[in-house]
């Protein structure tokens, strides 16, 4: 995570932090394990100035390192999108809605869900609340229309649905 969000709690949906809690246990249980024993194997093979599979490792084990320390900052500064959203109307979209669109410039409707940005991913419909069409949405009712600015080409929706 960027330090100049260091006192700016990360959005996780329940899913979101059970998905980081895994994804650690098998980076810390299953992966260093493995690469430690990678990197002694090719310790062995003599020489490690011409060991492609030494800087191989040894690589491998430094990105293994940074994720396991990104997922820790993440889970040392989260905040469950359901406990934010405790006291908030049904009515209106927010970070952890389920929302049903109507593009305005094609008539095609689409539902995303509205997430943290450590679990947005567009390729599942999962936008982060810091995109511009989430912006455009957040706080809004149904029947809103609202046009997406801050982007190349602007663009009208129509909100259908909200499930939060």
């Amino acid at each position: 995570m960027a330090n100049e969000n260091i006192n700016q709690k990360v959005l996780l949906t329940e899913e979101g932090l059970n998905k980081l809690n895994s994804e650690l246990r098998e980076l810390i249980d299953e992966k260093r394990p493995a690469i430690i024993k990678a990197i002694q194997e090719a310790r062995e093979q003599g020489d490690l100035s011409e060991n492609a599979d030494y800087a191989a490792a040894k690589n491998e084990q430094g990105e293994i390192e940074k994720r396991i320390q990104e997922i820790k900052d993440i889970l040392a500064n989260y905040e469950l999108i359901s406990e934010v959203n405790v006291n908030t109307s049904n009515e209106k979209v927010k970070v952890g809605s389920k929302v049903k669109l109507l593009d305005l410039s094609d008539n095609e409707e689409i539902t995303y869900e509205i997430v943290g940005e450590v679990e947005a991913d567009p390729d599942n419909n999962k936008i982060s609340n810091q995109s511009p069409l989430a912006q455009a949405i957040l706080g809004k009712t149904v029947k809103t229309t609202v046009e997406v600015r801050n982007i190349d080409d602007p663009y009208k929706v129509k909100i259908l649905k909200i499930q939060n």
